[in-house]
């Protein structure tokens, strides 16, 4: 048999954390911090010696594990809005030709004016129970946060919670601010809202999204249910 590459290797090595973190946020959002590894191992079908190699504790998969999600986490105000399908908004017209062209063109317009019933925040809020619904570990990143993951040291937690206030909260924040600014102007009252004040309007939205979409989560409806949650907060 032939040996195997470094970069063969390197590629097992990728796919298996992929696979053991994704079993990861799967468990903890069952079982919290009782998690165990060969819970773990069990959700991923793999060893328990397998994912002792990588991980020989279950606070440093914890810690990767909402860390390599933070890093999916800071573009979700640009993710494409999808029906409850699954189909991007708007892109249907495009996908087909031929006779079916103007049947596409008059569903493409129907998922784009959908898509224009929403406000810019009610839209980004779709977007991300959207990406929730599709990646677990992204749901559990933004549950964690608001309870200032807590279930890790210290050490470790503040690092990411400042990376979590930079990377998701300050864009929400913003986005929340800018829906305010015509009412202020139409208002004429003062000031805009100082920066911590902003930030803690984004944390509430956040965590009253984490409550909604816990119970469509357990459905296994979140995707579905998106716009649903969105215009029960009025977004």
């Amino acid at each position: 048999m032939t040996p195997r590459t470094k970069e063969q290797n390197e590629e097992i090595r990728l796919r298996r954390l992929v696979q053991i973190r994704k079993a990861a946020a799967d468990v903890f959002l069952c079982k919290g911090p009782l998690l165990e590894i060969r819970d773990v191992a069990a959700q991923a079908g793999l060893g328990y010696g397998t994912v002792y190699h990588y991980y020989s504790n279950k606070g440093d998969l914890l810690h990767d594990l909402l860390l390599d999600a933070l890093e999916r986490a800071g573009g979700w105000l640009e993710a494409p809005l999808k029906d409850p399908a699954g189909r991007h908004f708007g892109l249907a017209a495009a996908a087909d030709t031929g006779n079916s062209a103007a049947v596409d063109s008059r569903s493409g317009d129907r998922e784009t004016d959908a898509a224009a019933e929403l406000s810019p925040v009610a839209a980004a809020v779709v977007r991300l129970l959207q990406l929730w619904a599709e990646d677990h570990a992204l749901y559990l990143l933004y549950k964690l946060a608001g309870e200032g993951f807590a279930s890790l040291h210290e050490a470790r937690s503040a690092p990411l919670s400042a990376a979590f206030r930079r990377e998701v909260l300050a864009p929400l924040a913003a986005l929340l601010e800018s829906g305010r600014a015509a009412d202020r102007a139409a208002a004429s009252h003062g000031n805009a809202a100082e920066p911590p004040y902003r930030l803690q309007r984004a944390e509430m939205l956040l965590a009253a999204l984490v409550g909604c979409a816990s119970l469509s989560f357990r459905r296994g409806k979140l995707h579905e249910e998106a716009r649903d949650i969105a215009q029960f907060l009025k977004l």
